[in-house]
């Protein structure tokens, strides 16, 4: 079973009993920690959403009965009120589990590279101190910084990683244009050292204060970007 089904049938039932989901788990011990952190979450998410019925319910709606022909005049109002307090609820609900999921670093990188295809046409030359200064405006990053020129930068922007607001770069390789992206640091976060898909390559790292992600068309590019951005990035 190849990486991106697995994942896919984890994410769906990370409980899954199948002889082939199994097999395919414990092939490394990567796989192995990655379902048993999404049977943690299931578990979580179940006991958050677990509601105790209070004793006196039987008693406050048999209450209730006998006040309804007393609450005739205020049951637009009433109804108007509960139903804005139920979709507050759900969506209160809807953003929580959003929060929680887990996030595959490096297949949101790939979708972003698609997503933002004008970026890599780019042909500024930005400084390290405009950088610097988009990097110092996110405050979870702890202060991280370059601390020289990272090569020649094409294009930085801000980019939304699930809900992470994060740095997106792009920059000049040996033969082409190398995407990069700084993630602050999250405990749902899913970090690979390499990744793929048909056209491009991806690669990344953990630096003290955030997730790299480099995404390129050439092996030789994303090593060459790498080691200028080890080289000054703290």
């Amino acid at each position: 079973m190849d990486e991106l089904k697995f994942r896919r049938e984890a994410y769906e039932n990370p409980n899954r009993q199948d002889d082939e989901f199994l097999a395919s788990m414990h092939e490394s011990s990567e796989r192995t920690a990655f379902v048993n952190d999404l049977k943690l979450l299931d578990k979580k998410l179940e006991a958050a959403l677990k509601i105790e019925v209070p004793e006196d319910l039987e008693a406050k709606l048999l209450l209730n009965q006998q006040l309804h022909q007393h609450q005739v005049d205020r049951r637009k109002t009433g109804f108007t009120l509960a139903l804005v307090a139920s979709i507050a609820f759900i969506a209160g609900i809807s953003f929580t589990l959003l929060r929680l999921a887990p996030v595959d670093l490096g297949q949101h990188a790939l979708a972003h590279v698609y997503h933002e295809e004008m970026a890599m046409k780019s042909e500024e030359n930005i400084s390290v101190d405009e950088v610097n200064t988009q990097l110092a405006s996110l405050t979870s990053l702890k202060h991280a910084h370059f601390t020289e020129q990272p090569g020649r930068v094409l294009y930085s922007t801000y980019c939304d990683f699930q809900g992470v607001k994060s740095i997106h770069l792009v920059m000049q390789g040996k033969q082409g244009k190398v995407t990069l992206f700084i993630v602050p640091l999250e405990d749902r976060m899913v970090l690979e050292e390499a990744f793929a898909d048909n056209r491009y390559q991806g690669m990344g790292f953990k630096s003290d204060n955030a997730y790299v992600l480099l995404v390129g068309e050439h092996a030789t590019d994303l090593d060459f970007v790498r080691d200028e951005v080890k080289e000054s990035f703290i």
